[in-house]
């Protein structure tokens, strides 16, 4: 079990404001390894040769883990709690990542996990970032409000206190069900506001940084490349020639061109200066998710949802299928001679990719021009020209774990029977947060055995959207339910003694947890107003009546 917490409703949420959400998360496997698809890379070289480098990845099942890379293995060195949608490294030790919950975090990439800081501007989900390389200030944040940021991050951040006092009630602890440091935690100072470049309509899916982060491109559903200049905000122009949603954009060091993937199919080269499309390259049959070039800008590595990984040179189209994959490819990063492919699969791979010197991988032979248009190299697919790939294997694997797509809630309201991606079916005792059978690889109708004739209030929902099993209990809907205290093996009760289902030891302990936090945070200035000490006095007497 992991990553408890507590999440207030929103403002624009239909629940009443009063309600809360508490929320936990059961995992019976290995923690150190991802159980949902990846959805970010990010690698950090090391700057002297004995030192090693690390690799970052962000998952869909709510972590940011820390490889530690060596010759022959990866370690697992932290795990940084958090839904990720993507994440970027600025300077030598920071990690900037951002989420569905609408805020954007930096952590300090070094540590067993410390988020630094927390940025709140967003009122949708983030689902991008860029970053300057040379300016390590600067990032770019961009999600489904259509709303792009450029936060200076030494600027934003000023502390507030050494205890984290600024985390009151408007800053829910353990944002869908995370639960890191909170008192090493620090929120923006009141009066900071980050740049906004304004002017999208629509959801933001991608965004690129030149290196000095004076230019900033972004691209999404309205089909459109917008150039900015990021130290002002303002709209510099709008390039249009690709006919679905951008989901992939890289810009050079210098910032005169960008190159773009979309839901069309399509690779495009944009010269910034002339303020038109140069190129464009038929490489895929289906949506191209993720781009990486070479650091001269002379070639591009692009994958998607067509599962394969194509390396093409933008001078003379030149084309070759590096590899195939089980499932559609989300995001590239290239490191020395290699370069890793993260999928919908919580596996990540290293492929060959010779970085210094592409050339060397069109000397096999099977290489193809890329055409102007999708329509033939989709044709040419159809037809039976199918490519063979130049790799069969990855040189190197992070090998992830089954994650659960399949769960039903038994008649009992205690057991939930699940089922992974592998084909194994497990009984989960929610009361304990345990395991309570593993019947293996056996059909999910099993579960028509287990029924029982019984009718119980609903007391908690579930959902497998994290690749594990996140429990959710919503007030006062948890108080709704009784079970005997024999059923739950409590001692000095008798057997038709009832006690509510919400004074279990799983959830005992995570309350007891928050209240120590929020014993040494004290009550912020907002809510001792808001409450008074009458309130106050009451909260407490209530909190103490759930720990009998």
């Amino acid at each position: 079990m992991h990553r408890l917490g507590i999440a207030r409703s929103a403002s624009n949420s239909v629940r009443p404001s009063k309600d809360k959400r508490f929320t936990y998360v059961l995992n019976d496997g290995d923690d150190t390894k991802h159980c949902a698809g990846v959805n970010c890379l990010a690698v950090l070289k090391s700057s002297k040769p004995d030192r090693s480098s690390y690799l970052f990845t962000g998952s869909r099942d709510g972590t940011l883990k820390s490889w530690e890379l060596n010759e022959e293995d990866a370690t697992c060195s932290a795990t940084f709690e958090s839904h990720v949608n993507d994440a970027v490294l600025v300077g030598e030790n920071t990690l900037v990542s951002c989420s569905s919950d609408t805020t954007v975090k930096t952590w300090d990439c070094l540590s067993s996990g410390i988020c630094t800081r927390t940025f709140r501007q967003h009122t949708d989900y983030v689902m991008c970032l860029a970053a300057a390389e040379k300016n390590c200030n600067i990032v770019a944040s961009g999600g489904l409000g259509g709303e792009v940021f450029i936060w200076d991050i030494e600027a934003a951040f000023t502390p507030l206190s050494k205890s984290g006092e600024a985390a009151d009630e408007d800053h829910p602890i353990g944002t869908n069900g995370s639960s890191n440091d909170i008192s090493s935690q620090t929120y923006l100072p009141q009066g900071y506001v980050p740049i906004s470049a304004k002017g999208h309509k629509e959801s933001v899916h991608a965004l690129a940084m030149n290196d000095t982060g004076n230019l900033l491109v972004s691209g999404g559903t309205e089909k459109a490349v917008r150039v900015w200049d990021s130290r002002t905000g303002s709209k510099m122009m709008k390039l249009r020639g690709h006919t679905d949603n951008i989901r992939a954009l890289l810009l050079d060091s210098t910032g005169r061109f960008c190159l773009s993937g979309s839901s069309d199919s399509m690779i495009r080269l944009w010269d910034l200066r002339q303020q038109r499309c140069v190129h464009s390259y038929a490489v895929h049959t289906d949506s191209v998710w993720a781009l990486a070039s070479t650091p001269n800008f002379s070639h591009v590595y692009s994958g998607g949802r067509d599962l394969s990984l194509y390396l093409t040179d933008l001078q003379t189209r030149e084309t070759i299928l590096l590899c195939t994959n089980e499932y559609p490819i989300q995001q590239l990063a290239m490191h020395d001679d290699g370069i890793w492919v993260a999928t919908t699969d919580s596996s990540v791979h290293r492929w060959a990719a010779e970085g210094q010197n592409p050339k060397k991988l069109f000397q096999s032979g099977g290489s193809f021009l890329a055409g102007n248009l999708s329509f033939p190299r989709a044709k040419a697919s159809f037809e039976g020209s199918t490519l063979v790939p130049l790799y069969r294997e990855p040189t190197f694997s992070i090998n992830g774990i089954p994650g659960i797509v399949q769960y039903e809630i038994l008649n009992n309201k205690r057991h939930v029977l699940t089922k992974d991606n592998a084909g194994f079916v497990k009984l989960w005792e929610i009361t304990k947060g345990v395991v309570a059978e593993d019947y293996g690889q056996v059909s999910f109708e099993k579960k028509e055995e287990l029924f029982e004739m019984v009718s119980i209030p609903t007391w908690f929902s579930v959902d497998s959207r994290l690749g594990n099993l996140s429990v959710h209990l919503d007030t006062p809907q948890c108080f709704s339910a009784e079970v005997y205290s024999a059923d739950l093996n409590i001692p000095e009760k008798a057997e038709d003694d009832k006690g509510r289902v919400l004074r279990i030891s799983i959830v005992i302990k995570a309350l007891g947890e928050l209240k120590a936090h929020r014993s040494r945070l004290g009550p912020s200035r907002k809510a001792q107003k808001k409450r008074g000490p009458e309130k106050k006095k009451r909260t407490t007497k209530k909190l103490k009546n759930i720990f009998i």
